[in-house]
């Protein structure tokens, strides 16, 4: 199993470990909250026999003080109306709204118990309540403290998921950063280590070429194309870490170039083309550059089996001022639940393979090139284009009549 896989299925399990916890503590909560209804239904039910009991025996002295208790510790908000639905009394609402004085009288304010009382419609039905022929309904809500643990699990999922995406951020920051640190100086040391051996290679060459009388051989003249290629991949590697410098160039000129180079040290069975806008420009690092085609390139040759094309197509899009650069081979494709996968560290369907290259390549296109590449489409069996986007360097102005 590749990193990439071990890190995916970490990913899943902790997902759904949190899904777990997430579903019991709303479970726990909820019964919770039944058990607190049950208490408050069984509150009102006793506020509304005792309602009763006092509107019948009023001057019942120890009855009235009995109702006043009760009413005091009551903290459901209840509210009592008559027959034709006009408001009587209320209890466990905010005393400050729901009356005022008016020439030492209180007078109800309507407007807060219309309000409250179409809440308390809604939530529950009312109790009916027979006092000397008389018809009296009492309505009553859920209080506030069970209210707020209705909602409690949900707000606490959500605190704990923005915690967690937080902490999850931050340490992927401070990982990626770590992970930096490491590929610039495992690039820079590897550029200085390759520095020696290829000064005593170009040696070797220039001796062999006066030893052997071979200036025009056309052996030398290859591994001299190839030491040079050493020098291109250590300069590349010494540019990691650091701003590479962009020139303006010919983007077909630069791409064909290194398709002539490559071609030859592949199967002959593999067949290379390059077509579109030959003069279309950008703003290029050439050794960096080479290292996103050529990853491209190899990755298109080790996806054919046996054989195949690849192709490079250059578009201009003249309304963006872009450049597109389509890379096509007639692979074995790429399921589309990989395309994004494909370009994550150490992911590689190659048994020998580091899982680098796609990465290393998107990192050179979209850091130090500011431009963006994806799988634009893929085919199992048919084939892959990658999609390459890169900033014009030539400039428009609109045409005026």
């Amino acid at each position: 199993m590749n990193p990439y896989e071990k890190k995916r299925r970490w990913k899943f399990f902790l997902l759904i470990f949190a899904i777990l916890i997430g579903i019991a503590s709303v479970f726990y909560t909820d019964s919770f909250v039944k058990k607190m209804e049950r208490e408050e239904a069984n509150q009102f039910q006793l506020w509304v026999k005792v309602q009763e009991r006092s509107m019948l025996l009023m001057d019942n002295d120890l009855l009235v003080g009995m109702v006043e208790t009760i009413r005091q510790n009551t903290k459901t908000p209840v509210i009592l109306t008559n027959n034709e639905g006009l408001i009587i009394s209320a209890t466990g609402l905010d005393s400050t709204k729901t009356m005022y004085p008016d020439n030492d009288k209180l007078v109800y304010d309507s407007l807060y118990f219309v309000n409250q009382l179409t809440k308390m419609k809604m939530q529950h039905k009312p109790a009916i309540m027979n006092v000397f022929g008389l018809e009296y309904k009492a309505y009553y809500k859920d209080s506030f403290v069970l209210t707020q643990l209705r909602y409690f699990p949900y707000i606490q999922m959500g605190v704990i998921f923005l915690f967690l995406l937080t902490a999850y951020a931050a340490f992927s920051s401070a990982r990626r950063d770590e992970q930096d640190h490491v590929w610039v100086g495992l690039a820079k040391e590897t550029a200085h280590q390759l520095g020696t051996p290829i000064s005593s290679l170009m040696a070797w060459v220039e001796l062999m070429k006066s030893k052997f009388d071979a200036e025009d051989d056309p052996l030398i003249a290859e591994m001299e194309n190839d030491i040079k290629r050493l020098e291109i991949i250590t300069d590349r590697f010494s540019k990691i870490g650091s701003k590479p410098i962009l020139e303006d160039h010919v983007v077909y000129v630069v791409i064909n170039n290194f398709i002539d180079y490559f071609k030859v040290r592949t199967s002959d069975k593999v067949k290379f083309t390059i077509t579109g806008d030959e003069q279309v420009r950008a703003m290029l690092n050439i050794p960096l550059f080479d290292w996103v085609i050529e990853n491209l390139l190899k990755n298109a040759a080790n996806a054919i089996e046996n054989e195949g094309s690849i192709s490079v197509n250059i578009i201009e899009n003249l309304a963006k001022e872009q450049v597109f650069i389509d890379v096509t081979d007639s692979g074995k494709g790429i399921p589309r639940s990989k395309f994004d996968a494909v370009f994550q560290p150490g992911y590689t369907t190659r048994k020998r393979g580091w899982g680098l290259g796609l990465s290393l390549t998107k990192r050179i296109v979209e850091n130090y090139h500011s431009g963006e590449i994806f799988v634009k489409d893929s085919e199992l069996g048919k084939g892959t284009t990658f999609r390459i986007i890169l900033k014009s360097s030539l400039r428009y102005e609109p045409t005026t009549a």
